[in-house]
């Protein structure tokens, strides 16, 4: 009897002490959701359950083949845990919060996968509707419509703590969510009503169209046409989009078309379903990287839309749509930030075990150095994105300069981290069985599109121009 007291005074307060943390956590967990999701107690009481639930059952991993890189992401994930530590001292509380909860969520759902989606060309539409339950599918639109209201500057640190585990899939989230933004800050109170409820859940899927065939970086000239016919107030639109993320799979199409006069004053902006008569799409691109998410050409052939479509007034679409690129190159910035921070991770995790000539890569200087300069080329990514995204906020005369600044030094920038990644695998790092080789491939695009980096320094010229005149 005098041992059994024993073992139970000697147990209890280690119990005590784990149940403590253990709540804590899920609290912590708890008060982020709450802040995504303030209009929607149901859904609270279903997601901090969910929390609890992955709290007490984190022992278990991800099965052998979900992943060709598995024994190096868990790694990584550990070592993302101490990198970002570096970025701590500017965030809120809140915006710890939604990174710790973004993090998470990454390394649970989309990086133990992000392979084999890449191999298998998968479109993982069912784990992005999952991020949906947690604000990820409409981070800037309202409570009313089941958005997470939250700014431009929170969503640059979820958008890149989602990325850390898979580039392609968070790029297509960031697009879907620049979609659902034009309609929550362009669309009437009836297009909100009926189409943000079911974009920001993720139920429907949407698509922006701007690019094509004869027009990528000269925007402005777009061939696409919108006309009403006589006797009607119905729009007819004919043309043709090309390299659009979604193609072929996505529930909505916002599509820029002309409606008057040469130039970027007779372009509108509309939105098109995807079963409309006359609506159809060219073959699945087969892409160097974001092998992940479909993108294909979007044809309009005599499509017929009612007035009540038109998104924004008749000409307005331009603006709407480069209003659009500023938070769109700012997301795709910090897609490019996660990516740089995931290869910086699995490089110095490599260089500290692999061992040559006797001692450890990492006791080289050279290494250290390399590893030095990456380091500083993300933090100063993070700056600049970070800048950019408060500019748009504060709605500053300098926001669409600052996010093409960001947007052409970070991707940039970041490319080169995950390239100096690679190299400092050796060999392994051109093999699929490690992740870097993905992320060199998914980086590589983000210099090219939301406006190539050489127009980005067009934008930057020509906004130093006009604040010297």
């Amino acid at each position: 009897m005098f041992l059994f007291v024993s073992i139970l005074l000697f147990i209890f307060p280690i119990l005590s002490i784990v149940v403590f943390l253990c709540r804590s956590k899920a609290m912590s967990t708890a008060r982020a959701l709450r802040v995504f999701r303030r209009s929607d107690a149901g859904l609270l009481q279903r997601l901090y359950q969910g929390a609890a639930h992955r709290l007490f059952s984190s022992s278990e991993s991800p099965s052998a083949s979900a992943s060709a890189s598995t024994h190096t992401t868990i790694n990584v994930a550990a070592a993302n845990s101490k990198s970002r530590t570096w970025d701590e001292h500017r965030l809120s509380s809140d915006q710890l919060q939604f990174r710790d909860l973004a993090s998470e969520f990454a390394q649970r759902e989309l990086m133990p996968f992000a392979a084999e989606w890449d191999e298998r060309k998968y479109f993982p539409v069912e784990v992005l509707r999952s991020a949906a339950k947690l604000g990820f599918g409409g981070v800037f639109c309202g409570h009313d419509v089941g958005g997470s209201q939250l700014t431009r500057a929170d969503g640059v640190v979820i958008f890149e703590a989602l990325a850390y585990g898979d580039v392609s899939a968070t790029a297509f989230l960031t697009i879907h969510n620049m979609c659902a933004a034009i309609i929550e800050n362009y669309g009437t109170a009836e297009q909100r009503q009926l189409l943000l409820p079911e974009l920001t859940s993720m139920e429907l899927l949407a698509s922006y169209c701007l690019t094509e065939p004869s027009s990528g970086s000269d925007a402005a000239s777009l061939q696409t046409t919108a006309h009403q016919e006589e006797g009607s107030t119905d729009y007819i639109l004919n043309g043709e989009k090309a390299f659009i993320s979604g193609g072929g799979v996505s529930d909505i199409y916002l599509v820029m078309a002309r409606t008057g006069d040469p130039g970027p004053k007779g372009i509108s902006c509309f939105f098109v379903e995807k079963d409309t008569q006359g609506l159809s799409f060219g073959r699945q691109e087969a892409k160097l990287g974001w092998r992940n998410q479909p993108t294909a050409s979007v044809i309009l052939e005599n499509v017929r839309i009612p007035e009540r479509n038109m998104i924004g007034r008749e000409g307005q679409g331009f603006s709407i749509a480069m209003a659009a690129l500023d938070g769109g190159r700012i997301n795709i910035a910090s897609c490019s930030i996660g990516g740089a921070q995931f290869c910086l991770d699995a490089a110095q995790e490599y260089v500290s075990s692999r061992k040559q000539f006797g001692k450890a890569i990492i006791d080289f200087q050279n290494t250290q150095f390399k590893l030095a300069d990456m380091l500083t080329s993300v933090q100063a990514s993070r700056s600049l994105v970070a800048n950019a995204a408060t500019a748009l906020d504060s709605k500053s005369p300098w926001a669409t300069a600052s996010a093409a600044m960001a947007k052409r030094f970070a991707t940039d920038a970041c490319y080169n981290v995950c390239n100096d990644a690679l190299q400092l695998h050796g060999g392994y790092g051109y093999l699929k069985d490690y992740a870097v080789e993905r992320y060199v491939r998914d980086l590589r695009v983000h210099t090219i599109l939301e406006g190539t980096n050489e127009i980005m320094r067009m934008v930057i010229s020509r906004h130093m121009t006009k604040s010297q005149s």
